[in-house]
Formats: structure tokens, C-alpha cells, sequence
């Protein structure tokens, strides 16, 4: 799988959820390790695209409302 295609699962499945998912999750549901996850999640974080915050030891990820009119 290459990086676009990745970033536009990540995208995909976060768009669909109600409410935050984790890297875990993220990771599963697109069948990467959470290694590649983590990386694409925080290279869509710094392109504005999704929305992060810490929760404990968690990471969990959010599709950016404003983004979705470009996607």
C-alpha cells in the first residue's frame, strides 16, 4: 500500500467514526502496524486534516470537520 492510499484510508475510516478512535483502532481497521499509523496520523495532523489529543497513554485521532469539504 503507498502513502496516499494509506492517508486516504486513515481518512475514510475516520470520517466515519462518531467519536475518536486510537492509533490501535486506526491501525486495525486499515490493516497497518500502529507504527505506520502513528506515522500517517501525525503527518495528517500537521497537513491540518485530522485533529489529535493525548488521553492518558493514548493518542486518539479525529477527522477534521473543516477538511471535509476538500476531501
Amino acid at each position: 500500500m503507498r502513502g496516499n492510499e494509506i492517508d486516504e484510508k486513515i481518512l475514510s475510516f475516520l470520517k466515519e467514526q462518531e467519536w475518536p478512535s486510537t492509533t490501535e483502532e486506526v491501525a486495525k481497521a486499515i490493516s497497518v502496524s500502529w507504527q505506520t499509523a502513528q506515522i500517517h496520523l501525525f503527518k495528517l495532523q500537521s497537513e491540518d486534516k485530522v485533529k489529535y489529543r493525548r488521553v492518558g497513554r493514548q493518542n486518539q485521532w479525529w477527522f477534521k470537520k473543516n477538511y471535509e469539504e476538500n476531501f
